[in-house]
């Protein structure tokens, strides 16, 4: 199933000094770290952590893809929110927009993950099931 990208879950994140490098703004990486903090906040919401803990299934990302908009610079929050694009079998796309708040809430960057369901037991992909869907659909209904 795919969808255009809504963004049910979002994080406010300041930017730190240290992100910076030397060109004077934030250095790329920082970006993939702000990703994965509204990651693992979709992965809570929708109940995928219990799941891990109590199963050993649960997410792994498989692919990372982001398009730098606008440069970054301290002081400033950026806010990174998520949401699901697209449903697969057992793997998901994950759609991301971050803006800065200096900016006036531009959009800086955009960006897509691919999340496999794994059993970390076996190292196999195992399908997402209804449970997970239901949660999907339902955070994306409510936010």
């Amino acid at each position: 199933m795919e969808r255009p990208p809504t963004y049910p879950v979002a994080l406010a994140i300041p930017v730190a000094w240290g992100e910076m490098d030397a060109f004077g703004h934030v250095n790329n990486t920082v970006y993939l770290r702000w990703l994965e903090t509204a990651r693992i906040e979709y992965f809570r919401r929708v109940g995928m952590l219990d799941r891990m803990q109590r199963e050993r299934v649960g997410p792994i990302l498989a692919r990372t893809e982001i398009d730098y908009r606008v440069p970054v610079a301290w002081p400033d929050t950026v806010r990174v929110e998520v949401g699901v694009e697209k449903l697969g079998r057992t793997s998901f796309v994950l759609a991301y927009r971050v803006t800065s708040e200096s900016r006036g809430g531009a959009v800086v960057a955009e960006a897509k993950t691919v999340i496999v369901n794994l059993d970390y037991e076996r190292s196999a992909a195992v399908p997402l099931g209804d449970a997970l869907r239901e949660s999907i659909a339902a955070l994306g209904a409510t936010g």
